[in-house]
């Protein structure tokens, strides 16, 4: 055995600090689904050409392992997780908000992929509502700041907002589905 792996978990168990968990708990799921979100915002990050979008995305990154920890607390009684401000949601309501004035919302569903940085962003955002989803389900189990939830709820609109600003940068114009 080696430091990139330890055979702990071959049988279905993870081990959060001293504690043992299955790994289909909701808890690993939301772990997992937000490390994944995580890791797709580091490829985002050098597919986007933005400073200004790296920035946000670097703050959210940092953002989403104080989630982490705070969906992991229960497991490591003896760690206490730092506390989620709720100034991190007024932040990204901020952001979104002046990325309204930027560009009209789009009101209707948008077929993704106008640009290569919309595509990545409206991925991003359907991997961030699946996060979203699997904390709420943990949250049914064990207690999440509602700041936290808040929080994953506007940060999926940010991502959305931001696909629309970056394909509107590119002076390309995104299309409604027809559903015919």
């Amino acid at each position: 055995m080696g430091v990139f792996y330890t055979g702990k978990g071959d049988k279905g168990i993870s081990i959060v600090g001293k504690t043992k968990i299955d790994k289909t708990s909701p808890a690993i799921e939301a772990l997992g689904d937000l490390d994944e979100l995580n890791s797709l915002l580091g490829v985002v990050k050098q597919n986007v050409q933005s400073s200004v979008f790296n920035k946000i995305i670097l703050d959210v990154q940092e953002n989403l392992f104080i989630i982490q920890a705070n969906v992991a607390g229960f497991m490591q009684p003896e760690f206490k997780p730092p506390v989620f401000k709720r100034e991190k949601v007024a932040e990204l309501e901020k952001i979104i908000d002046d990325f309204e004035k930027k560009v009209k919302p789009a009101l209707k569903f948008v077929v993704p992929g106008a640009t290569i940085e919309s595509a990545w962003l409206d991925y991003t955002r359907a991997v961030c509502r699946r996060a979203e989803r699997s904390v709420i389900r943990h949250s049914k189990g064990h207690h999440v700041d509602t700041t936290i939830l808040s929080y994953m709820n506007r940060l999926s609109s940010l991502f959305f907002a931001m696909a629309r600003i970056t394909a509107k940068m590119d002076r390309k114009v995104e299309r409604y589905p027809q559903y015919k």
